[in-house]
């Protein structure tokens, strides 16, 4: 009678290997993510979008997307000890979903962001390593969708970070030329560092980050950036510098460069930051300041004569400039009824080779943003948004104020071959949001799941100023004759989270 029971207990203790190796390979393996999808009927014509892009706050401007970072532990250490330990991390992105967007989840749309393996306490104590991409954060503008002081998003190579009690140290290097020039590569030296310090800790703290790009010259590789001293700014813009130069030599028969001078350059992105709070009902306060050279362009293809000809624009763009002002701040109106976040950004773009055309590259941008957010109950949740946003173009007119706009240059005078556009060097914008938002976790602004119910209201001072089909044509045969469009609104049924 005890035989049964003798072999029972004999078959767990055999399980019991087997369970605990399967917890551990639970723990070894981590996921997260993030996602948000949406519905945005647009009885006006547009693209579901209510404007045109994050400035006017991300709520309503923005396109689905979707997240999965994995995580797995190759080698494992004790809590609490300094022992060895090592991961691998990757990360996949997209932007499309079936139905929600005109990419229809096709996986065109996504790509592996990030792989890299970290490892701890190897060579040097409280030292992080990290091979693969070095991507790397520090908080996100969320207001904005904006993450002003990322560093190394661009870059593969190895990084090492010391972790202090009150601050930290990054300091890096690597290749940055595929996400320069994925079809054109050539080598770009990147280097890196970064220094957080913890003045208050859990009130305030200070950063400064900056990171360097160098492209050496290579005489022969035809992906090396070359000299173009002599190539006019006005026939790069409108890419006629070949059927220019024939013009004014009508006996060649071929596009001489003469001899090719290759060149390097170089670029760079400066960031400071304040972090301050958990001051009354100041939450946390996230202040960036950045400023950044762009690098150079190598080339593009021009089609004379019914051939292709490379036309070299390094020395047409290797005076990009941006300088950004960023700010958000998280605050408790009311303990557990009423939050806010409220965003600033200033940005102004120069480029010392353009006088010539307006664009996005010589402009100034401005914008406040406030969300409240209040809490009716645990669950169920009131959201009120507004945003009120300035752009300037700083080489003339850019924007067509309206549904008959003749192009006009800044002096009032029509010019249908000129570089400026429309009839407006600025462009303001208002947007008001509201709805219901169910959030199943309870209370905060930034609890996810979040599923919401929006409506939103935009009024511009540029004729449809969003995303739209809209044929502009003043031409008399243009049968998409639509009316003047300063106004635009959009219902929204959204999910978004992270988990």
């Amino acid at each position: 009678m005890r035989v049964l029971p003798a072999r029972l207990g004999a078959l767990l203790l055999l399980f019991i290997p087997l369970v605990t190796l399967a917890d551990a390979s639970r723990d070894r393996f981590g996921a997260a993510g993030y996602f948000r999808i949406m519905t945005r009927p647009d009885f006006s014509g547009g693209s579901g979008q209510l404007g045109y892009y994050w400035l006017y706050g991300r709520l309503l401007n923005e396109s689905p997307y979707g997240e999965l970072n994995l995580r797995l532990d190759v080698l494992q250490s004790a809590p609490g000890t300094d022992e060895a330990w090592a991961e691998v991390h990757t990360r996949f992105s997209g932007t499309s979903f079936r139905s929600a967007d005109p990419g229809n989840g096709s996986f065109v749309n996504f790509r592996a962001d990030y792989l890299f393996v970290r490892a701890g306490n190897i060579l040097l104590d409280r030292v992080t390593w990290q091979l693969g991409t070095l991507e790397d954060r520090w908080n996100d503008l969320h207001i904005y969708d904006q993450r002003p002081a990322t560093l190394l998003w661009d870059t593969v190579g190895l990084s090492g970070t010391y972790q202090g009690d009150r601050y930290d140290v990054l300091l890096a290097v690597g290749d940055s030329g595929y996400t320069l020039r994925p079809q054109k590569y050539n080598t770009v030296l990147t280097g890196a560092a970064s220094f957080r310090y913890r003045l208050i800790p859990g009130h305030l703290e200070l950063g400064v980050r900056g990171q360097l790009g160098y492209e050496p010259k290579v005489r022969g590789n035809r992906n090396a950036l070359y000299a173009s001293p002599n190539t006019n700014y006005e026939d790069y813009v409108r890419r006629e510098v070949v059927q220019r130069y024939f013009e004014q030599n009508p006996g060649q028969a071929d596009y001489a460069v003469g001899n090719l001078t290759p060149r390097s350059a170089l670029s760079y992105r400066a960031m400071g930051y304040v972090g301050f709070g958990n001051v009354g009902p100041l939450i946390w306060d996230n202040l960036y300041l950045t400023f950044e050279r762009k690098h150079p362009d190598q080339a593009y293809t021009e089609r004379v004569r019914d051939r292709e000809f490379s036309v070299f624009i390094a020395d047409q763009t290797d005076e990009r400039y941006e300088a950004a002002l960023g700010n958000e701040a998280y605050i408790k109106l009311i303990p557990d009824k009423l939050e806010a976040l409220w965003g600033v950004w200033v940005g102004y773009a120069f480029n010392e080779d353009n006088a010539i055309k307006p664009g996005d590259d010589d402009r100034l941008i401005a914008s406040t943003v406030l969300r409240l957010q209040y809490f009716l109950t645990e669950r169920v949740h009131l959201l009120v948004e507004t945003s009120i946003a300035t752009e300037r173009s700083k080489n003339g007119n850019l924007y067509r104020n309206h549904v008959d706009s003749v192009f006009t240059n800044s002096g009032g005078v029509p010019d249908s071959r000129g570089l400026e556009y429309g009839d407006s060097d600025t462009r303001n914008t208002w947007q008001g949001k509201v709805g219901v938002v169910l959030n199943p976790t309870g209370r905060g602004i930034y609890a996810r799941p979040s599923l919401r119910l929006l409506y939103g209201l935009q009024h511009s001072s540029q004729h449809a100023a969003f995303g739209n089909s809209f044929v502009d044509s003043l031409d008399q045969y243009n049968t998409y004759i639509g009316p003047e469009r300063h106004w635009h609104s959009v219902v929204a049924i959204e999910a978004e989270g992270w988990f």
